[in-house]
């Protein structure tokens, strides 16, 4: 994998404003990636031999319980948000909201996948953020399988976009796999 660089004094910044809106932050010097970050980062960059963007991952847990709820990780974008205007160089900010959409990997329901779910799901991104941060983790589990709590993640990068946001990309598709993929790209408006 391409060299990842980091951004060690945006971080230290990030983490400093996160706690002080109330935000559980841990600080980690080193830390594996996984296709997390470099599934989108090789979507939009290719192979290069070190990414041409700094990278700052903020890995939120989806895979032991408790998950956060979506309304918690929609109000962690707003802080993002206030955290970047509040960053003494003006620097452009991309954030990957990355998660599987509908699936279940494993048990009776393994291969579930819930495309009416994912549709109202991305269209809610765009329109209706607010919906989607009440959506209770088990309404996730029940509609959209065991593992879409991952789209919780996606409510990060919606809360970081502030309140009116326009659409520039959509891509749906469900592969030969387990998982339901989805990609939409939102700007600030």
């Amino acid at each position: 994998m391409p060299v990842v660089e980091g951004y060690p004094e945006f971080a230290a910044h990030l983490v400093q404003s996160l706690v002080l809106d109330e935000f559980d932050m841990t600080i980690v010097n080193e830390m594996p990636l996984d296709h997390g970050l470099t599934v989108p980062l090789t979507l939009l960059y290719g192979q290069p031999k070190v990414w041409p963007v700094r990278v700052i991952p903020l890995a939120v847990n989806v895979v032991q319980y408790p998950a956060p709820t979506g309304n918690r990780c929609y109000m962690l974008g707003k802080a993002i948000k206030k955290a970047v205007e509040s960053w003494h160089e003006d620097i452009k900010v991309v954030i990957f909201g990355t998660g599987g959409m509908s699936h279940q990997i494993q048990g009776p329901r393994a291969g579930l996948i819930n495309t009416e779910f994912d549709a109202a799901f991305l269209d809610g991104l765009a329109r209706d953020p607010e919906r989607l941060a009440r959506i209770p983790p088990l309404e996730y589990l029940r509609d959209a399988g065991a593992e879409a709590i991952e789209l919780v993640m996606w409510l990060i990068m919606r809360g970081a976009l502030g309140q009116r946001v326009r659409e520039v990309y959509r891509f749906y598709h469900v592969p030969a796999s387990s998982t339901a993929v989805g990609h939409i790209i939102l700007e600030a408006a």
